[in-house]
């Protein structure tokens, strides 16, 4: 039986199969950006043909399958979304386009030549409803049956594709909000996409949470059919296992519950890249890690310290805000596909635009004629012309060649000063993004290992080190699908939160017990639709506090049962450290508040990876030939080692190229490179 991991990303769909004997397989067809399913049907095919076996018969022996896309990203970013109706309490129809009073969060707020921002929903299509909740969960103004009535016509009338519901105070007591939400079912059946904001984000904070709905009704159309679309596609193939979803907080859950949550898919792909560091991480020893995860299209950077993955519910995707939890991540456009370009004042550039995966880079022969990183990187020698994907795709070097001179000639340079100018650029700026969010945030750069993936991470990784002087360079053994890999090392399971607002010296710990017992039995009801057994999770409890005036929370861990006022005053001793260590000081003095509790249920799973074998002599007899590679201002003969043939221990001094079958890793001069025992590359600067 296979397991298998599925990442459409913007070039490549990334595709790694598990057997029954642990051993990985890696994968990649060209992302189709028409119909993304088929890009991940033709990587199912690949792995098929590798396991000699009809497509067919292939699926029909796999256990599950786990996938993420960046559909939802996509779909939000370039506006192709749904049109949708909202229903809300009267007098908050314009608590979405208000805002905080921004105007566009990427700017100045007191730039005046800013244009306004244009919420999701257009202000006719949002609908005032007469009912009213108060905070305390009281429902002062039942569901007035005829305003609703009067709003779906309406919606009916102008097409409507999603609708939203978003009621005041409704993530203290639901009920308003499911009986309009009954009323739009029962109207329209599944012709038109319905979610609450109770379902999606029950917390306080008006604006938050009525984003968050919008965003996720915008959306849902979208990623419901596509979801749809693909189990029945899976299905007539002969799948008969699970398909699961990542989510955005890193967990994996059903598609069920994706179709009904389509905002956790925000993100999904490359949050399984920290994951993927984290494991290799601790394999390694490594609790202080930069992950960069560079691929065709862009960069996804995070910082993981001290083992833990960071989160927030700060998120702007675009202009829209979205309060749910999210992996922290920090992305740009520069991939392998980034496109070289001169500025008006006739500067080189890199990005952030990109020749995706059709026509791709100029070498691909596919039509592309404008430089790419992938080009210079051809043009250098370091990526080679005939082992590109295994053999699969045979690169054309004149073709890189031709495009670059797009460039050169107007900057006076040669082919090859391009190329390496283009190689530069990009590195400069993912040593400037990686310095954006360590840096800048007061981490010493030095106390970290730099952990890369992505096809064409292990191209760049140690110039970016070197530029960063960061000394240590891990390059997983399956770089090349690294969020892939990290959707195996993830926990399957969801996070429940709810609103308990109040001071911590009036907080009665057996209330707080209730609460998190409501969450229990939820998470236990939810996953039970997954088969998951409520003896097998396992929860975490964590709570957003904060100090009684200030406007931001900070998340800290609770025991598994709170008792006494001791056990809440040890939380509270816990937040001043947290609060100390992540701005350096703290306010004992101070009141504190509860804002928000949450639960983590999860099904832990194990992930143990094959033993490379002990190397008994050196790196000698993998070398496969040699190739001339452009390092500093020198040509060198440079060896190339094959990557299968390479043995735990195995030293490599710098210069030299590791040819993998869906990468290619360069050990430039002042690094040395060591192969451990999972078979990844450890590089070092001397």
């Amino acid at each position: 039986m296979y397991s298998i991991a599925i990442d459409v990303g913007g070039t490549f769909t990334d595709c790694l199969v598990l057997d029954a004997k642990g051993q990985l397989g890696q994968f990649k067809a060209p992302t189709t950006p028409d119909d993304p399913s088929k890009g991940l049907l033709d990587s199912l095919e690949k792995a098929a043909r590798s396991a000699a076996k009809d497509t067919r018969e292939f699926i029909g022996e796999v256990d599950f399958i786990i996938h993420g896309t960046t559909l939802a990203t996509n779909a939000l970013l370039t506006e192709r979304g749904a049109k949708v109706g909202m229903l809300t309490t009267e007098g908050f129809r314009d608590e979405l386009e208000i805002r905080r009073g921004f105007k566009n969060i990427r700017t100045s707020m007191y730039n005046l030549a800013v244009p306004p921002y244009k919420p999701l929903v257009r202000r006719y299509l949002r609908l005032a409803v007469h009912e009213r909740t108060l905070y305390s969960g009281e429902i002062e103004t039942p569901v007035q049956i005829s305003s609703v009535a009067a709003a779906l016509d309406k919606f009916e009338a102008e097409g409507v594709q999603a609708i939203a519901i978003c009621f005041l105070h409704s993530y203290a007591n639901p009920e308003n909000e499911r009986k309009a939400a009954q009323m739009c079912r029962e109207r329209f059946g599944d012709r038109i996409y319905v979610t609450t904001s109770h379902e999606i984000l029950p917390v306080s904070g008006e604006y938050e949470r009525f984003s968050t709905t919008v965003v996720s009704a915008y959306i849902g159309p979208i990623v419901s059919d596509y979801l749809q679309a693909l189990e029945a596609r899976l299905s007539e193939m002969g799948f008969k296992g699970s398909l699961m979803m990542v989510r955005s907080d890193a967990l994996v859950q059903s598609v069920a519950h994706s179709r009904r949550q389509a905002v956790t898919m925000i993100n999904s792909g490359p949050a399984a890249a920290p994951t993927a560091a984290h494991f290799f991480g601790r394999l390694l020893g490594h609790e202080n890690l930069i992950s960069i995860d560079m691929g065709g299209t862009s960069l996804d950077a995070s910082l993981i310290r001290n083992g833990e993955i960071p989160t927030t519910t700060e998120s702007w995707v675009g202009d829209e805000r979205v309060a749910i939890k999210i992996i922290e991540t920090h992305s740009i456009g520069a991939g392998g596909g980034s496109l070289a370009w001169i500025d008006s004042l006739g500067l080189l550039r890199v990005g952030p635009q990109s020749a995706g995966s059709y026509p791709g880079p100029s070498c691909y022969g596919r039509g592309g004629d404008r430089p790419t990183v992938t080009d210079a990187d051809v043009l250098l020698g370091y990526v080679p012309a005939d082992y590109f994907l295994g053999g699969e795709i045979e690169l054309d070097a004149e073709r890189s060649r031709q495009a670059i001179l797009k460039v050169a000639e107007p900057l006076q340079m040669t082919e090859s000063q391009a190329a390496q100018a283009i190689f530069r650029v990009v590195n400069s700026l993912m040593a400037d993004q990686v310095i954006e969010m360590s840096t800048k945030r007061g981490y010493d750069i030095r106390d970290f290992a730099l952990i890369v993936g992505g096809g064409a991470g292990a191209v760049h990784g140690a110039h970016i080190a070197e530029l960063l002087g960061i000394p240590s360079v891990i390059i997983p053994k399956y770089a090349a699908l690294y969020s892939a890999f990290g959707m195996f090392a993830m926990d399957m399971g969801r996070e429940y939160s709810r609103s308990c607002m109040v001071r911590a010296d009036k907080l009665d710990p057996g209330r707080l017990e209730d609460l998190y017992r409501e969450l229990a039995e939820k998470a236990a009801a939810d996953l039970g639709e997954s088969h998951v057994e409520a003896s097998e999770l396992v929860s975490t409890r964590t709570a957003q506090v904060r100090y009684v005036g200030q406007f931001h929370d900070i998340e800290v861990s609770l025991p598994e049962e709170l008792k006494s006022p001791e056990d809440i005053q040890a939380v509270i001793k816990t937040f001043h450290a947290r609060h100390k260590e992540l701005y350096k000081f703290d306010l004992p003095e101070r009141g504190i508040e509860f804002r928000t509790c949450s639960l983590r249920a999860t099904l832990a799973r194990k992930l143990d990876l094959k033993v490379v074998p002990l190397a008994r002599g050196g790196a000698g007899a993998a070398v496969k030939r040699t190739r001339r590679c452009l390092f500093g201002e020198d040509w060198i003969d440079t060896p190339c080692y094959d990557g299968r043939r390479l043995l735990a221990g195995n030293r490599i001094p710098g210069p030299a190229i590791i040819e993998e079958q869906a990468t290619t890793v360069v050990v430039p001069e002042r690094f040395t490179c060591t192969v451990d025992a999972s078979g990844s590359y450890l590089l070092q600067r001397s």
